[in-house]
């Protein structure tokens, strides 16, 4: 029995599927973790989150259990008591589990009982749903462990407090989302506050495919108060002292708050984390991108050389004969600014040999969107061969606004390995391309001041497809687009409702839900890209191709 614990929380990235470096770095930090009581790790530290359907593979689960056991051995080294994620098998069934290790013996395992199956998330797919968990004794202190979705949600919290727990460790897998972590606070703070309970919020931080992880770890005392708020966006292990009362209640003594990044700085650090893991972890030599002078291609070529550095950044500027004297001005400066090697390959000699192959097919009928189209793809098939022949990834750079209603050519500029800007909508590209040209944080490899030119920013969008064409030739301007986007995708409202939300026309707002609804095909066939709301293009939305179904109708 004791009346003082000292916890490490240790907020750590993660490889999915890499099980032997995962375990490494838990050790690694268990060994920094020395004269603490206590480590905790994030939700499946040891197989990364999620794994998806890697559960579903008998040899990866029985490796899992194999790691797991050599985890459990290695705590007979000194060092501080392990709470580890991991999967456990029982009766054939996969759980998602947490294992407490001490002087190399196995201690308590507790099996998550709330999975989420809502956007993003789809682990009743691949795990089995626990019991209500109880409590377990480390050093006469009742201590319970609600695994991510069971802290979030009332039941767990509740069990455990009836059963006795004195205090909440709870690992988490939980992605970045816009202001997310007010909800977080919010949440967590009124959940020790029903529960009577001080309470540990732990997350895991780095990019995995389409997530980004913010980290943002917190520790609330009984009374809802935030006496914790770890780093966001970086590894950190933090030391927490904990103390018994005369009362026989547990609280936090430790108090570390740190600022957590304004918008759109989280937004931004998300785009850069996502990228630099994805590159890193599929083998990725850098990127390489159609550096068009356009604000899209600007951008992402800032978030790449801020995530990977200038010597791992390619832009290449591929001129048709409708690329206006300013674009290659702005493309040429924009790689300048950033330090990155800038090549310019035109694309008229292509297009000429296009025209000559396709004038019989093409007979009598006049130039429209195909020919278009021919040189959106032509570049793709440029760029596509620099990457085969070098190795960099191809970097998308369209935004949500465009695969929105389909303004984006299939196999042409929505070709690639990965897009940093497929959750944000155009209005949040010219805020974020403003935010970056004034603001540089720390532990990025980019340079300080301007990315791009000012130009970039205020000249109309425009594809450069025919002469003198603009965005806003066919849609609405991009201020009175994107609300009309957001209500009809990210918070899936009719029609009317929007249209009486925005102050829009509804034939306007039924013309984009039908674009909306059109383009699905292409989104399907569209590179992964990072998730930053609550509805993004990938795992959020998972609409038919094939529908008939329309709100405005």
């Amino acid at each position: 029995m004791t009346d003082r614990l000292t916890i490490a929380l240790a907020q750590m990235n993660q490889k999915v599927g890499d099980l032997r470096a995962n375990a490494d770095a838990i050790l690694a930090v268990r060994r920094q973790a020395t004269g603490a009581d206590l480590l905790l790790v994030p939700e499946l530290q040891l197989v990364g989150y999620p794994p998806e359907d890697l559960v579903l593979k008998p040899a990866f689960v029985r490796e899992t259990k194999a790691a797991a056991d050599a985890l459990v051995a290695a705590t007979a080294e000194p060092g501080p008591a392990l709470a580890f994620g991991s999967i456990v098998e029982r009766e054939g069934k996969a759980y998602n589990a947490v294992i407490v290790a001490d002087g190399g013996r196995e201690l308590f395992v507790t099996l998550k009982r709330e999975l989420p199956n809502y956007g993003t998330f789809d682990e009743k797919r691949v795990f089995t749903s626990g019991p209500l968990p109880e409590p377990f004794t480390f050093k006469g202190v009742r201590i319970g462990i609600p695994i991510c979705e069971d802290l979030w949600l009332e039941d767990v919290p509740r069990h455990l407090a009836a059963r006795g727990a004195e205090l909440l460790l709870s690992p988490n897998g939980s992605p970045y989302e816009i202001d997310k972590d007010d909800l977080r606070q919010r949440l967590f703070g009124a959940r020790a506050r029903e529960v009577g309970l001080p309470l540990v919020y732990l997350n895991r931080v780095g990019g995995q495919d389409e997530l980004a992880f913010d980290g943002s770890s917190m520790v609330f005392n009984a009374d809802g108060e935030r006496i914790v708020q770890m780093r966001d966006w970086e590894e950190q292990l933090l030391f927490t002292e904990w103390q018994k009362g005369s009362d026989g209640r547990w609280s936090c003594e430790t108090r570390d708050v740190h600022q957590l990044s304004p918008n759109p700085e989280d937004i931004y650090l998300a785009m850069v984390v996502a990228l630099r893991d994805y590159v890193g972890r599929n083998g990725f030599p850098g990127v390489i991108l159609g550096l068009s002078g356009g604000i899209d291609s600007a951008l992402s070529a800032a978030v790449a050389v801020d995530a990977l550095g200038a010597d791992k950044v390619w832009g290449v500027m591929m001129p048709s004969p409708f690329t206006s004297r300013e674009s290659l001005e702005d493309a040429a400066e924009c790689a300048r600014l950033l330090g990155i090697r800038h090549d310019v390959i035109p694309i008229a000699p292509a297009v000429e040999a296009l025209d000559t192959m396709l004038s019989g097919a093409f007979a009598d009928r006049t130039r429209d969107l195909a020919e278009e189209n021919i040189q959106a793809r032509l570049r793709m098939v440029t760029l596509m061969a620099l990457s085969n022949k070098f190795g960099p990834m191809l970097l998308t750079t369209g935004n949500k606004s465009e695969m929105s209603v389909g303004y984006a050519t299939l196999y042409g500029d929505m070709a690639g390995g990965y897009s940093v800007l497929k959750d944000a909508y155009k209005t949040t590209v010219f805020k974020l391309s403003r935010w970056r040209n004034a603001n540089r944080p720390d532990g990025l490899s980019g340079p300080a001041g301007e990315v791009m030119p000012e130009r970039v920013i205020t000249k109309p969008p425009s594809a450069e497809l025919r002469p003198d064409q603009k965005d806003e030739d066919s849609l609405p301007p991009y201020d009175k687009l994107d609300p009309i986007l957001h209500g009809l995708i990210d918070r899936e409202l009719s029609v009317h409702e929007v249209a009486a939300e925005t102050g829009s026309e509804v034939a306007l707002v039924a013309q984009m839900e039908k674009l909306v609804l059109r383009a699905e095909y292409k989104r399907r066939q569209a590179p992964p890209g990072v998730k930053l709301g609550g509805r993004n293009f990938g795992r959020d939305r998972r609409y038919p191709i094939t529908n008939a179904f329309r709100t405005g109708a």
